[in-house]
C-alpha cells in the first residue's frame, strides 16, 4: 500500500444521505399506513375512484402502497448501512413514490406535494452523494 494515496473523506452530505435513509424508512411507514387505510376504508378519501387520474380502485392502490412501503423501509435500512444496491433501490422507490402520488393527487393534493418534494430530495442526495455514506468515519 502506498503512503501517497489520499483516503477519500466524507463531506457534509453524509448527514443528508443518512437523513434520506431515515426518510425512506419514514416514507415507507407512511406508504404502508396510507395503503392499509385505502384497503380497509375506501370511503376515507375525498375523491371517489372515478375522479382519480389512474383508473384503479382504492383497495388495489392500497395494496400497491403497502407493498411499496415495506420495500422502502427495507431500502432505508440498507441505505443507512451503506449498501450500494439499497441506494439504487432508494432512487427507484423515490421515483415510484412520486409517480404513484401524482397519479392519485386528487385524493390528497397537499400530501402529494409534500411527498413529491421529499422524494426529489431523496433522489438528489442518493444520486449525487450516496457513495459518501460508506466513507464515514
Amino acid at each position: 500500500m502506498s503512503d501517497n494515496a489520499k483516503p477519500q473523506r466524507a463531506t457534509g452530505w453524509t448527514g443528508w444521505v443518512a437523513f434520506c435513509g431515515m426518510m425512506l424508512v419514514l416514507l415507507g411507514s407512511f406508504h404502508a399506513i396510507e395503503g392499509l387505510v385505502a384497503v380497509f376504508d375506501s370511503a376515507y378519501s375525498d375523491t371517489g375512484s372515478p375522479g382519480l387520474v389512474a383508473r384503479l380502485g382504492y383497495p388495489a392502490w392500497g395494496w400497491l402502497q403497502a407493498g411499496l412501503g415495506a420495500v422502502a423501509v427495507l431500502t432505508g435500512v440498507g441505505v443507512l448501512s451503506g449498501n450500494s444496491a439499497a441506494r439504487v433501490g432508494g432512487v427507484v422507490f423515490a421515483a415510484a413514490s412520486a409517480v404513484t402520488h401524482l397519479l392519485f393527487s386528487s385524493a390528497s393534493t397537499a400530501g402529494t406535494a409534500i411527498v413529491v418534494a421529499i422524494d426529489v430530495i431523496v433522489i438528489y442526495a442518493l444520486v449525487a452523494h450516496g457513495r459518501e455514506i460508506t466513507l464515514r468515519d
